[in-house]
């Protein structure tokens, strides 16, 4: 897999609304299904994009990108009270065990995906907790986003997620992305 980052000189792009055609507000919040006073992870979370859209229907949500200058961005476009930005890896959050009831990644999975990711992503979400994945699939065209060498199909993430204990619940296949919906 790749295992890049998303070039900051390029963060433009990741505001543009089209991007809705490939993840809703709607379809992310009801994928996480978390309670109002819910404490989530953005991981990958870039300029804000999606933090944005999930803040209002949660109690906390962490900002978490590897690139700090995304979240340069992200205070430039103004961040809600309720937001915290993690600089960090995924593979090292900075959570206590159990601490999350929900975690989420939107076309940003291929660039973290390990064995260490899934591991810490089992520690920091409590028992019960959601996360959700959408992301470029290897089944796609490669029309949008990355090669589809860079790419996971929707049975790798499957795969990576319940080799972690987690339960998967919904695994979709589309056109370009992959959904998949695990509970710890």
């Amino acid at each position: 897999m790749g295992f890049h980052t998303f070039p900051v000189d390029r963060a433009d792009a990741l505001d543009d609304p089209a991007r809705y055609r490939f993840c809703s507000r709607e379809e992310l919040l009801e994928m996480l299904d978390v309670a109002a006073d819910a404490v989530v992870a953005d991981l990958g979370s870039g300029t804000g994009f999606y933090t944005d859209d999930v803040a209002p229907f949660v109690g906390a949500v962490y900002g978490v990108d590897v690139q700090s200058e995304m979240h340069d961005v992200h205070r430039e476009n103004g961040v809600s009270e309720n937001v915290e930005l993690v600089a960090a890896n995924v593979d090292s959050l900075p959570f206590d065990d159990d601490e999350l009831d929900g975690a989420y990644s939107t076309m940003t999975h291929h660039e973290y995906a390990s064995d260490e990711t899934m591991a810490e992503l089992a520690r920091v979400l409590r028992p019960g907790g959601r996360v959700v994945t959408v992301d470029w699939s290897a089944t796609g065209t490669g029309e949008d986003g990355p090669d589809p060498d860079e790419r996971f199909g929707p049975e790798d993430v499957r795969e990576q997620f319940e080799a972690a204990g987690f339960t998967v619940e919904r695994v979709h296949d589309r056109p370009e992305t992959l959904a998949v919906v695990a509970r710890r």
